[in-house]
């Protein structure tokens, strides 16, 4: 497949991905996390099973292990434990914290994928899009730690990074995108059920259809789940877990900026230079060869 389709579809993904905590805030007045979380999922598989209702071929118990683990790290988990995460600490400390995946995702690929290496210039750019990100995250005021809610966030990021992996392993069975994203979709649905119960969990429909919610629900189910979700995967498929997660790094520059427009927020000096250090670091990452004598950690 044509590279260029894969750095398209990571950025789309990104872009979405990155206006969404709007959306959230504005959901959040009249919904609990858990159920913004559990009803955007299901539009988007609604979506998914509209859009492609064909059934997947007979698959093997040794893959459909492969869509359980995906639909509970990357849909399920991932997002509960980020959610529970901003009641212990700040976003800023969760938006720095999960932005480590690009790093946990060489690791593993390291260790599960033996074609995928971290490069010095991976491993510069990721030293230095965390410190431009921390800038941006922070903007000048003082770094708070709290252990619960910090471990919980960089929990999350590692969950990525495994969801990443397993994306790209669920790739060479061959199934249909669209198919194998919403058989991940289901399971994650499902693991989710649970953690219903235990944060209370209520449908209102009234609240539901009020043309805001509506609005936002529907961004949230259609474009930041089911169309992401699919773009992300294709991202993964064509350029590889490690490649496609080092667009992460964009997520926090885009939110400075969707602030900016739309919440009215200032753009501080912090965060202008932060905002240039996170794209260098980006840029290096990506780049095969910078440094003389780095070809033994190229990625491919």
């Amino acid at each position: 497949m044509n590279k260029s389709r894969g750095h398209f579809y990571a950025i789309l993904t990104i872009c979405i991905w990155a206006t969404t905590f709007v959306s959230t805030k504005i959901l959040l007045t009249d919904f609990k996390p858990i159920e913004i979380l559990f009803i955007r999922f299901l539009i988007g598989f609604v979506a998914l099973i509209i859009i492609y209702p064909k059934r997947l071929p007979h698959t093997t118990k040794s893959q459909e292990y492969y869509f359980i683990a995906a639909g509970c790290t990357g849909i399920c988990l991932y997002y509960l434990l980020e959610n529970i995460a901003l009641t212990y600490t700040s976003a800023s400390n969760v938006g720095v914290l999960i932005s480590v995946a690009p790093f946990f995702t060489g690791l593993l690929s390291i260790i599960f994928f033996k074609e995928e290496k971290m490069s010095l210039n991976f491993i510069l750019g990721f030293i230095i899009a965390m410190v431009g990100i921390s800038l941006i995250s922070f903007n000048g005021n003082r770094v708070e730690v709290n252990l619960v809610g910090d471990l919980l966030a960089l929990i999350a990021a590692f969950l990525w990074a495994i969801y990443s992996l397993l994306i790209k392993k669920i790739s060479t069975f061959g199934y249909h995108t669209i198919g194998t994203t919403r058989r991940i979709f289901f399971y994650g649905l499902l693991i989710m059920i649970p953690a219903l119960f235990l944060f209370n969990f209520q449908f209102d429909l009234d609240a539901i259809i009020r043309p805001i919610n509506l609005f936002n629900i529907l961004y949230l189910g259609l474009g930041a789940s089911a169309l992401c979700f699919i773009t992300w995967n294709f991202s993964v498929k064509i350029l590889g877990p490690l490649k496609t997660s080092v667009y992460i790094y964009l997520v926090p520059i885009l939110t400075m900026i969707t602030s900016a427009i739309i919440l009215h927020e200032e753009i501080t000096i912090y965060s202008l230079f932060g905002m240039l250090l996170t794209l260098f670091g980006l840029l290096l990452s990506e780049k095969k060869h910078l440094f003389k004598g780095d070809s033994h950690g190229n990625r491919k």
